[in-house]
């Protein structure tokens, strides 16, 4: 995992949603509809934040998965004041929002993450 001083570089679009806490447009990140089998990472600090075994079909336009590994994801109030936001736990990077009560999976819990806030890499 990387420490502050070798943050990954961050392109405008993902400094806006990452930093800057933007969102995403719906069904346009490369991860909405993808589902090779292996694990999430911050793209700011390269963090582990997910595997492809939580991730699930919602139906909402973004990535969500219903759990994250554990310690790697923070829950903060949203500036908003009705949503809960999730950073990484490690740099603080804007992920998205997590729901909880819609009844989607067991867990009963939806990340509901940007696309742009993460890299995969697959399985071996």
């Amino acid at each position: 995992m990387k420490t502050k001083e070798n943050y990954n570089t961050l392109n405008a679009d993902e400094q806006r949603v990452i930093l800057n806490k933007g969102t995403e447009m719906p069904f346009t990140g490369e991860y909405d509809k993808f589902y090779k089998k292996g694990n999430y990472y911050c793209r700011q600090c390269e963090a582990h934040l997910y595997t492809s075994e939580h991730k699930f079909d919602s139906g909402c336009g973004w990535p969500a998965f219903d759990d994250e590994v554990e310690g790697a994801v923070r829950r903060v109030p949203d500036a908003d004041g009705r949503r809960t936001e999730i950073v990484c736990a490690n740099c603080d990077g804007h992920l998205g929002h997590v729901f909880i009560g819609e009844h989607l999976t067991a867990k009963n819990t939806r990340h509901c993450v940007n696309s742009i806030s993460m890299i995969f890499k697959a399985d071996d």
